[in-house]
């Protein structure tokens, strides 16, 4: 599959070394051009995006984007969903399995997005992210813990800005897919050959879902799955739904020591399980998070934080 992928990529023109950064100039804005592919029947691919009135290429790459590809499409607006604030840290869904918020976001993420067989993500780059919405739905994901749920799905993005400058949105896209198990398809914007692009992305995503692609790990992929490996299974006393979850996929692949502190954590996910300490420790938490630096916060604020 890597080589029928690298032939299908050569035919598109998908390598393109970005050039140098230029003068500055006006952005045109881009209008849709792209015919209505013929949609088949069997793969359901959803568009998260939080286009808003200002965003008219990015409405426009949308809009060509859903009609080259040759599978229906669904768009979920980020910006209509009723968020009731974002991710307090508290891990209070790592104990009970449900986010403290009251919006039904988790009941929303599960039956509307990850249960699509192909993601796009839409937006228009500012202040080196996009507008703080597509943030609140990330640290939002947490509800899920560590679990890599979406795993084996493929990913694409349509970005509206000067990607090509912004190297550590473009880490974070790739570090993301990687981490996550999803096959980075590609990434279409309005810099250049636009609609292009728009075409060989919407022509790689129904390749990938088709295919099931898939590629070997690489350093994000690795390193990322370690770290949460080691720091599931020391607290997999309180994370029980993602410890569950790496002895099922078989991700703890080889044995740890630190005896006392899975102890320690499952002493405190014991006491958790019960209604009276569990709101009394929650409240707590930030406080036994920042314990390992308070020395340093004290040397530096020279007061007791």
């Amino acid at each position: 599959m890597f080589f029928n992928q690298m032939l299908f990529s050569c035919r598109q023109g998908i390598f393109v070394t970005p050039p140098a950064r230029g003068p500055a100039r006006a952005r045109r804005v881009y209008q849709p051009v792209l015919p209505q592919a013929e949609k088949k029947r069997g793969k359901d691919v959803v568009i998260v995006t939080n286009c808003g009135p200002e965003d008219e290429n990015l409405r426009g790459m949308i809009a060509d984007f859903r009609a080259a590809l040759p599978y229906a499409s669904r768009v979920v607006n980020l910006r209509d969903f009723p968020f009731s604030g974002g991710c307090l840290g508290c891990l209070r869904c790592s104990v009970t399995g449900a986010c403290i918020h009251k919006d039904g976001f988790d009941a929303f993420l599960r039956r509307e997005i990850q249960r699509a067989d192909g993601f796009v993500y839409a937006f228009t780059i500012a202040d080196h992210y996009t507008h703080f919405s597509f943030k609140c739905f990330d640290d939002r994901q947490f509800c899920n813990g560590h679990r890599t749920v979406t795993r084996g799905i493929p990913a694409a993005y349509l970005i509206s800005g000067d990607y090509r400058y912004e190297s550590n949105l473009r880490m974070i896209l790739e570090g993301r897919c990687e981490v996550g198990g999803n096959y980075l398809c590609g990434v279409a914007t309005d810099e250049e050959d636009t609609t292009a692009e728009l075409q060989a992305l919407a022509e790689g995503l129904a390749f990938a879902m088709e295919n099931q692609l898939a590629r070997p790990a690489n350093f994000y992929g690795v390193g990322g799955m370690k770290i949460f490996r080691d720091l599931i299974y020391v607290m997999q006393g309180m994370m029980k739904a993602d410890h569950k979850f790496y002895k099922a996929q078989g991700l703890y692949d080889f044995p740890q020591k630190k005896k006392k502190q899975v102890l320690q954590m499952k002493l405190v996910g014991g006491l958790l399980s019960l209604p009276g300490a569990q709101k009394t420790m929650l409240g707590q938490m930030n406080r036994f998070i920042i314990a390992p630096y308070q020395k340093v916060l004290e040397g530096v604020r020279g007061e007791k934080p």
